[in-house]
């Protein structure tokens, strides 16, 4: 990790609730083949921007650990990347602070999540939901990261800390890194089976429409049975099918199979034959990872040994930003 010719990848996942289909094809799967090619990997699991939204304790940690022991199971390695949580190296919360101050009002209000948010949560539009891009913006600077790999939808995020750190390095010089978003190109938006003009999320109210990397065969082949496809039955990647063109674009991240290829494949088929088989596709995906999973929650040891061995290892690259940033800020070291 301490070779700084490699450039350096920063990601940090939410740890409510279960990652969807749509988390793993767009996101999490891509990532995991970057300790792979090249790259210095820094992974996190965010449950300090959780609290933005009100949790119930138990619930949290559960969730947290849970999230960890899937990304394990994926096939994080912790020889190669370092994969921590993010409240336990407390650089994250100081250097938010610092960030704040160099950050405008205007900035923070005319942010996207913010805006959203505050909609569905009327109740608890609170500070650290407003502040909630410095908290980002400090997970990213603290690594010096060189990219961020997120959907094209959160590519606010990495925008308002490219202005910060600019705005900082302005002022004090050299200082952070200033980072790019790496939008993956493909298996990056993964929509609802029940509308397909909606991202799949764990949050969609009919939960027919969403994939639960947890879900059992049976529930995968009857969600894929009952999802919205289009009026005809050929299988055919086409504007206005947003619904078969969803399904093939799931087949195909999950085969490898290009549009051509699955065309040719059901030629002849209709949807009857085509959403069993994205189902039994998707099953087979997920299938070795749910039993490695599983294995990883029961070994409790082993689980806290890691990320606690993994903490003091991200705390060692952040003190060291966070270091010149006090001191270029005037702070007594």
């Amino acid at each position: 990790m301490e070779n700084q010719e490699k450039k350096r990848i920063l990601s940090m996942y939410q740890c409510t609730g279960t990652f969807t289909l749509g988390n793993y094809l767009g996101a999490l799967r891509n990532h995991i083949k970057l300790q792979d090619e090249g790259y210095q990997c820094v992974y996190a699991l965010a449950d300090l921007h959780a609290l933005t939204v009100r949790q119930v304790p138990a619930e949290l940690r559960r969730y947290t650990k849970e999230a960890y022991a899937w990304l394990l199971a994926m096939g994080l390695d912790t020889e190669k990347t370092v994969f921590f949580i993010q409240s336990q190296v407390p650089q994250h919360s100081q250097l938010a602070w610092l960030l704040n101050c160099y950050t405008q009002f205007g900035e923070l209000s005319r942010m996207t999540q913010f805006k959203d948010k505050s909609a569905k949560h009327a109740d608890n539009i609170n500070a650290g939901l407003f502040t909630y891009p410095c908290l980002m913006a400090a997970d990213i600077l603290l690594y010096q990261a060189d990219f961020v790999p997120v959907g094209a939808d959160q590519k606010q995020h990495v925008e308002i800390a490219r202005d910060i750190a600019e705005r900082f390095n302005g002022i004090y010089g050299d200082t952070f890194t200033v980072p790019e978003p790496l939008i993956p190109k493909h298996g990056a938006r993964v929509m609802s089976l029940q509308n397909p003009l909606s991202k799949m999320s764990k949050s969609d109210e009919n939960q027919n429409g969403n994939i639960s990397v947890l879900d059992d065969p049976d529930t995968i082949l009857r969600k894929f049975k009952r999802a919205k496809t289009d009026s005809g039955s050929e299988v055919r990647f086409a504007e206005g099918k947003e619904g078969v063109n969803n399904l093939m674009n799931i087949y195909a991240a999950v085969t490898g199979k290009t549009m051509e290829e699955i065309e040719r494949e059901f030629e002849g088929k209709g949807y009857g034959d085509f959403k069993p088989a994205v189902a039994e596709a998707v099953i087979s995906e997920l299938r070795p990872i749910q039993e490695r999973y599983h294995e990883l929650l029961a070994d409790k040891e082993f689980l806290e040994k890691t990320y606690r061995e993994q903490a003091p290892r991200a705390a060692a690259l952040a003190q060291r930003t966070l270091s010149k940033v006090m001191r270029k800020v005037g702070l007594v070291s």
